[in-house]
């Protein structure tokens, strides 16, 4: 087997988590980020955060760059935000087929908000 795809496997895992996924567009956003800023932001324990950023840092997702006693954290790689944004907009597009599917949806586009409200997913962007 190709070693990348135990690579690719490995980092798909890291991101399979709802808190990960969020801490990467944050980054991605926000730009270099330290641990409790993160958390505060997040609504979510420091420790909680931290052991994220352990796993993904571990992954090779997020980089740490130490300043005195604060480490800022920052995305390995730009394109790791647009290979989420991607799966993102798959998965936004099948809920919208299934709430078309089950007469939710009002006009089928991509963006219909309300449909995509009603399924409890923002629109994409």
């Amino acid at each position: 087997m190709d070693i990348i795809y135990e690579l690719q496997a490995e980092v798909l895992k890291t991101l399979a988590n709802a808190h990960r996924l969020e801490i990467i567009h944050r980054l991605a956003e926000d730009g270099p980020c330290e641990v409790g800023r993160l958390a505060d932001e997040m609504g979510i324990a420091q420790p909680n955060v931290s052991q994220h950023l352990a796993v993904m840092r571990g992954a090779g997702v997020v980089e740490g760059d130490r300043m005195g006693r604060v480490v800022r954290y920052r995305l390995a790689d730009p394109n790791i935000v647009r290979a989420c944004g991607l799966m993102r907009e798959v998965l936004q597009r099948r809920v919208l087929r299934l709430a078309e599917m089950y007469g939710i949806a009002s006009g089928g586009q991509a963006t219909d908000q309300p449909a995509m409200a009603a399924m409890g997913c923002s629109a994409p962007t």
